[in-house]
């Protein structure tokens, strides 16, 4: 199977190359490789960003939400010797 391609280009600082440089020696791959996995991580991080901020709000439309004096009281008891059980809707 033969996978289409695009050439993208992009200026990034001296020292992040030099990261680069050096991961990839290291790894015992291409700079190519070691951007192309980089990159896709970031994507893959930010559709989940994404997908969790509209799953959020989701929430917040149905009013699936907790007071937020609840939440406090929870985390202010988190250095309790008896913390609070995490609060629920």
């Amino acid at each position: 199977m033969v996978t289409s391609t695009k050439v993208v280009t992009a200026h990034i600082p001296l020292d992040l190359a030099d990261k680069v440089e050096a991961a990839a020696l290291r790894l015992d791959r291409s700079r190519g490789w070691i951007m192309k996995q980089a990159l896709a991580a970031w994507v893959d991080q930010d559709e989940a960003r994404h997908r969790m901020t509209l799953e959020a709000l989701d929430d917040v439309d149905s009013g699936r939400v907790i007071d937020q004096q609840a939440i406090r009281a929870w985390a202010d008891s988190l250095t309790a010797d008896a913390p609070l059980p995490p609060p629920t809707k």
